[in-house]
C-alpha cells in the first residue's frame, strides 16, 4: 500500500515538473506590475519625492529619489521581459528593504495599516527570482539557447 502511494505521488510530482517555470514568469509579472505605478507616480512628481525623502532624513534625497524611480521603472519593463532578472532583483531588493525599514517597518505588519507585508512579500518574491533567475519564459532564456 505505502509503495502505492510514493509511486503515485512521484507520478504526479513528475508531471508537476513542467509547470516549473509559470511561477517564475507569474512573479515577475506581478512584480512588473507593482512596481510599474511607483516607480511612474515618482517620475510624476521627482521634485515632491525628493522633499519627503529629505524629510524622513534620507541621505541625498534628490539622487535617491532619482535612483528609485528609474530603478523601478526600468525593473517593471526587465522583468515584464524577463531580462537581466537576476541582476535587476538586486536593487529591488534594496528598495525593499528600504521602504521596509524607513517608512512600514513601525506600522507593523499588516497592509491595511501600511504595515511591511507588501514590502515583504516583494522582497521574497525578488530573493526567488534572484536564485532561480527568470525561468524558461524569458529573453534571457531565449538569449541563452541562441548562444550556445
Amino acid at each position: 500500500m505505502n509503495y502505492r502511494l510514493i509511486n503515485i505521488y512521484n507520478l504526479i510530482t513528475e508531471k508537476l515538473s513542467v509547470l516549473k517555470d509559470i511561477p517564475l514568469l507569474v512573479i515577475r509579472l506581478i512584480l512588473a506590475w507593482g512596481f510599474w505605478n511607483p516607480g511612474i507616480m515618482k517620475w510624476k512628481n521627482i521634485s515632491g519625492i525628493s522633499e519627503w525623502y529629505e524629510g524622513m532624513g534620507m541621505p541625498l534625497p534628490t539622487l535617491n529619489a532619482y535612483l528609485s524611480a528609474t530603478t523601478e521603472v526600468a525593473g517593471s519593463v526587465l522583468l515584464l521581459i524577463g531580462f537581466a532578472v537576476r541582476i535587476i532583483s538586486v536593487p529591488l531588493m534594496i528598495i525593499m528593504v528600504v521602504a521596509i525599514s524607513v517608512v512600514h517597518f513601525t506600522n507593523g505588519f499588516e497592509a491595511g495599516y501600511n504595515g511591511f507585508e507588501i514590502p515583504l512579500y516583494y522582497l521574497i518574491m525578488l530573493f526567488t527570482l534572484t536564485v532561480y533567475g527568470g525561468g524558461k519564459i524569458s529573453l534571457d532564456n531565449l538569449i541563452r539557447k541562441i548562444l550556445r
